[in-house]
């Protein structure tokens, strides 16, 4: 199981690095610089500085676990930010639908922040350890919230744009099976299996939203994109056989 899950790490790492590079060398940097952000954080985080800290400080270190848990924060709040870039760019071509999503995101992030602070209580001391995995958590499930609702908005008002349907895909995949996990988790007061199985679902996750995410941005034209690129020549004959 040791050798699946180094697999799965440096699957992760070459994708994120592939995507990365193919979005810099192709300049795809329309309505994608979210994304770019997001891809390089969790390059920046999961392949370079928390394996470096686990290395100098060790898996047990309250060093490593502090320095993990806040790079999950700033990953998720990258996660919402990219979430909330998606609906801006399905809201294209509906301005007065934006104004009134965006006002109901602000109000989405304060009220978890709010949620957050009050597993606080008056034990303020607890600001580094009990806030920060319940902000984390809240603001995990709320992403996958709206991601689901950014779908079934997608479909409501007809979208043509099928690359951002499937980059919403992606994403629903990597909140959807962790915040099942963590569901579990909690369901079964964080027993042992739960966290081992964690350990598996969130890079499977991973994998599978770069490699949606991959197919969305790499993947070949369409056959009427195909089509509109032939010469007029061309164009009957395909029409043609079509029709025969």
């Amino acid at each position: 199981m040791r050798y699946l899950s180094v697999a799965l790490q440096y699957g992760i790492y070459l994708l994120e690095a592939g995507l990365l590079a193919y979005l810099t060398v192709r300049r795809r940097f329309g309505g994608l610089v979210c994304l770019i952000l997001y891809l390089s954080l969790l390059l920046a985080f999961d392949g370079v500085s928390r394996p470096y800290i686990l290395y100098r400080y060790g898996y047990s270190s309250r060093e490593y676990a502090y320095f993990y848990w806040l790079t999950d924060v700033l990953l998720t709040l990258g996660a919402f930010l990219l979430v909330c870039a998606f609906f801006r760019r399905a809201c294209k071509y509906e301005q007065k639908m934006w104004h009134s999503i965006r006002l109901v995101l602000v109000f989405v992030l304060i009220l978890t922040l709010a949620i957050s602070l009050l597993a606080l209580g008056r034990n303020y001391d607890q600001i580094r350890t009990v806030f920060i995995v319940e902000f984390q958590q809240n603001l995990y499930f709320t992403c996958l919230v709206l991601n689901t609702l950014l779908y079934i908005l997608l479909q409501q008002i007809k979208s043509t744009d099928d690359e951002l349907a499937l980059l919403v895909c992606g994403l629903g995949i990597q909140f959807a099976g962790p915040a099942a996990n963590l569901a579990l988790a909690r369901l079964t007061t964080g027993q042992g299996f739960a966290s081992s199985l964690y350990g598996y679902v969130s890079p499977l996750c991973t994998l599978g939203m770069l490699l949606t995410w991959f197919y969305a941005l790499v993947r070949a034209p369409q056959p009427s994109a195909i089509l509109a690129g032939k010469e007029p020549a061309q164009e009957l004959v395909a029409v043609a056989t079509r029709d025969v």
